[in-house]
């Protein structure tokens, strides 16, 4: 067992506390830690301030092959060790940064034998970050080379990489330590890259349609614009309850009545609500907000965006979802809710206009129905249970209760209906608009019938926004709204049934084995 400065090592768990695999990689931890100190009283500084770098993996890669680099000239590399074979006096290893991989060719009569034997083969680990400088060729099997001429460590690792043949596979690990994650699994990266994409393609699909990006606050007075309950903060200096808000919406359609026509925001949202495979706490969202149209205009956009989206990201309107291929062509299908939960479950809501006769019926058929669920969260229970999992194929629900959209406007001659749909793809919903209501008295009456029912105990009723409804009253245009979760539909482009695959850091429960 080699020496050991106690004081860097108090962390470390005793012997005896750890199983064999953990031992392993603890005694390899000792003997990184044991390399930093000999490096540190040799006068080498682990963790340089400085870095030298001229090119990129692949840009010198490209370059070299593009004949851009002059004869001999010599570049600056910098990336993590990630592969070392030695064969003697001759040892060819891989660095690898953000854009690729690259081989590196160490020779001892090069570096010497002092530094080649010494630091390049003892005290550097894979994983290791290192700066290569030398100068490019390209080897007998034709792989492009960096001769090196020099070599410095950038970042020494204390902990040994993930294993580079099995990857990391435990998905809870995954996720708690994303960054593990990201270095053992290449194709985790593909998909955050992907997500990237995504944004990008819609940003490009608004933009180009006029649409102006703006930021609202996230530390809201009040919230709104979603049937979800809030999380709480306080602030000391105004001695002020602050909610994080769970939706763009009311904010937005200030602005429409400010005399922006169009505009959109991409930005988190925060629901204190439970966790599943589609839900976590905070998420990404994408809402818009056009004037001088309705729910059929917007529904229009949608197919249009996300046909435009999947065609920038994959090169197709189709994506590969499990053993599904999902078609994002429009047009989509539009189906009535009260159709589509009928045609489902043999169950038609109108005909049960109480809250208490649904629920019977619906325990009649085995379905959970909480006694205090108010009429409009029933009707969702039913959506959830016999239809929404069977929408692979992108579809529109269409026209929906009033009592449970109290932002939106009712449909002509239907009071009991407002101009509502939500779309789903892959068996969950994706997108929710609507024709939005600009009668500042009935929003007022619609916020009071919510209050009402929030006394009564549901959490998720909306609260009412005195000063949204002031906002109205100055006129807002006819317009269409729309909200998207970010999260789905990257699941949908990236083949994962995981709201938690797709966010680089999704909220889990406490670690309890560090307990």
């Amino acid at each position: 067992m080699p020496t050991v400065d106690t004081a860097n090592n108090a962390s470390l768990p005793p012997a005896g506390a750890v199983n064999p695999d953990e031992r392993e990689l603890l005694d390899q931890e000792l003997l990184r830690r044991d390399k930093l100190q000999r490096l540190r009283a040799a006068g080498i500084d682990p963790y340089p301030p400085r870095v030298r770098r001229t090119h990129t993996a692949a840009a010198v890669v490209a370059a070299y092959g593009a004949g851009e680099l002059e004869p001999g000239q010599v570049v600056e590399l910098a990336g993590r060790l990630v592969s070392r074979r030695s064969m003697g006096k001759l040892s060819f290893a891989h660095i690898e940064d953000g854009t690729g991989r690259v081989q590196i060719m160490v020779q001892q009569n090069v570096l010497g034998p002092e530094r080649y034997e010494g630091f390049f083969q003892k005290d550097l680990d894979l994983g290791d970050i290192i700066g290569v400088s030398g100068v490019m060729t390209v080897t007998r099997t034709g792989e492009v080379t960096c001769q090196a001429k020099d070599i410095t460590l950038l970042a020494k690792t204390l902990k040994p990489m993930p294993d580079k043949w099995h990857g990391l596979k435990d998905a809870e690990l995954r996720q708690r330590q994303r960054y593990l994650d990201l270095l053992a699994n290449p194709e985790t990266r593909q998909v955050f890259r992907r997500r990237a994409d995504i944004v990008r393609a819609i940003r490009e699909y608004l933009d180009g349609e006029g649409f102006l990006e703006v930021e609202t606050p996230i530390l809201q007075p009040l919230y709104g614009g979603a049937a979800a309950e809030p999380f709480v903060t306080h602030h000391n200096y105004l001695h002020q309850d602050l909610y994080l808000r769970i939706s763009f919406e009311l904010y937005l359609k200030r602005l429409l009545v400010g005399g922006y026509d169009r505009v959109y925001e991409i930005g988190r949202d925060f629901r204190n609500e439970g966790i599943s495979y589609k839900h976590n706490p905070e998420f990404t969202q994408l809402e818009f907000y056009e004037a001088y149209t309705d729910y059929h205009g917007v529904m229009a956009r949608t197919e249009t965006m996300l046909a435009f989206v999947a065609e920038r990201v994959t090169g197709s309107t189709q994506v590969l979802w499990g053993e599904h291929v999902i078609d994002f062509a429009p047009p989509w299908p539009r189906i009535g809710l009260r159709q589509a939960i009928l045609d489902a479950s043999g169950i038609d809501y109108d005909a049960y206009p109480e809250a208490e006769n649904l629920r019977q019926v619906m325990r009649q058929r085995g379905i959970d129905a909480p006694t205090d669920a108010p009429r409009g969260k029933l009707i969702d229970k039913l959506l959830g249970h016999f239809v929404e999992p069977n929408l692979i194929q992108p579809t529109f629900l269409v026209d929906y209760p009033t009592e449970v959209s109290p932002l939106a406007k009712k449909k002509p001659g239907r009071e009991d209906l407002v101009e509502r749909f939500e779309g789903f793809a892959g068996g969950m919903e994706i997108c929710n608009a609507f024709s939005e209501l600009n009668d500042p008295l009935d929003q007022l009456q619609r916020f009071l019938d919510q209050g009402r029912e929030f006394a009564e105990g549901n959490k998720e009723a909306h609260p009412v926004d005195e000063d949204y409804v002031n906002a109205l009253s100055y006129g807002m245009p006819p317009a269409g709204g729309f909200g998207m979760g970010i999260d789905r539909l990257t699941m949908l482009f990236t083949g994962h049934d995981n709201i938690r695959e797709v966010i680089l850091f999704p909220h889990l429960r406490p670690d309890r084995t560090e307990d």
